[in-house]
């Protein structure tokens, strides 16, 4: 959501998010000159109330309370007061009180803690891997306050028979895999760059795609496709390390692809908690809910295992849904934040917590990232 404010905007929208999740009270411009140093006076921050709420960021429930955080700008809050711009200079000055600490570092302090707590209370050598997963949600919702969702991974039983890079027209190949039930996987790709780069005529790139192929089939026949996105490509000859580069992404997109994924149990923490939070006090919504979390599982882990973009160095992402971004009904006035744990560069589970809107979202950020990056190192303890 593209919405420029000023600094000061900025500074008022974040002070009345921080105020609101903590009370639960609609805000208004005397509560925010009491608890914050916002260095203006209380006629200027009703008059910007009254312009974020035009912009949709701020509504009142009704015409004498003060103002609450709407949707779209608890959105504003995550995208551009958070994260990623927790380091952008132009909001290193923002309002801050003695509980609040500097928001620049908020979120990696709560990462660490998090971590801490998962080392202290986790030991993945000691436990089967459906206990840690066990152990690591009743954290995660101790932690965040709100319901955890722990997906079960995903097994990974396709192994590879043969592998063939075969090239169907100048400057194009095709990848073809075909698994131990005969199912045949295939993915078209450009080669054009390495062939101009080093002007091999068609009948040398046959040769070399042959030994290529004779290369991978002899490290992976009979092994999990997941060990055909994490191959060590920097075994390849010195002559032929140029495909192993064009061709490690592709292969990682055909195998993530190849795996199908399909729905598996997830595991449910801290119910009870969430549920007595005031947002949750209609009686018909919270039987929606739980009957989503226990009926209806396959449509959520659809929804939480979804595999976004990853960000920036190649994190895997955290995934926030606010509000009516959710597609599920009975959770169109909750938040959903998840992230995927892995093996290797193989996404197999996912990591979620679900809670009302008026969530503390630095923290349910940190918790989720830092399990999720977690359990990925604990995965890779155990066999696929």
């Amino acid at each position: 959501m593209e919405v420029q404010l000023t600094n000061r905007q900025q500074h008022i929208l974040w002070a009345t998010v921080r105020h609101y999740i903590a009370t639960a009270e609609p805000v208004g411009s005397k509560a925010l000159v009491e608890e914050y140093d916002l260095g203006v006076s209380s006629a200027t921050i009703r008059n910007v109330m009254g312009v974020l709420e035009k912009s949709g960021l701020l509504y009142q429930p009704h015409a004498s309370a003060g103002r609450i955080p709407s949707d779209s700008g608890y959105r504003i809050y995550v995208d551009q007061l958070i994260t990623p711009s927790l380091r952008d200079p132009t909001l290193r000055d923002a309002p801050r009180t003695a509980s609040s600490g500097h928001r620049a570092t908020r979120t990696e302090t709560l990462g660490r803690e998090v971590e801490v707590a998962l080392q202290k209370r986790l030991q993945w050598e000691d436990w089967s891997l459906e206990t840690l997963l066990q152990g690591a949600a009743q954290i995660l919702a101790t932690l965040s306050g709100c319901i955890s969702l722990i997906t079960m991974p995903q097994t990974t039983t396709a192994l590879l028979r043969h592998l063939q890079l075969v090239q169907i027209e100048a400057g194009r190949i095709m990848l073809i895999v075909v698994t131990e039930g005969y199912e045949t996987h295939s993915k078209l790709m450009d080669l054009s760059p390495i062939a101009e780069e080093t002007q091999r005529d068609s009948e040398v790139i046959d040769r070399e795609l042959q030994i290529v192929s004779n290369f991978l089939n002899s490290h992976l026949r009979g092994r999990s496709l997941l060990e055909l996105a994490n191959l060590n490509w920097s075994e390849l000859d010195q002559e032929f390390q140029r495909y192993g580069e064009f061709l490690k992404n592709s292969v990682a997109e055909l195998t993530r692809r190849t795996l199908a994924p399909t729905a598996t149990q997830i595991m449910v923490r801290g119910v009870s908690e969430v549920l007595r939070q005031p947002e949750f006090s209609q009686l018909q919504q919270v039987q929606t809910i739980i009957h989503l979390l226990e009926e209806e599982q396959d449509q959520l882990w659809r929804l939480i295992f979804e595999e976004p973009e990853p960000e920036d160095g190649g994190k895997p992402k955290v995934t926030v849904r606010i509000g009516a971004e959710n597609p599920l009904e009975p959770i169109r006035t909750c938040t959903l934040i998840s992230s995927n744990y892995r093996r290797g560069s193989v996404p197999v589970g996912s990591v979620g917590v679900l809670g009302p809107t008026r969530l503390d979202y630095e923290s349910a950020i940190a918790v989720v990232a830092s399990a999720a990056d977690y359990l990925s190192e604990a995965f890779s303890y155990f066999n696929p």
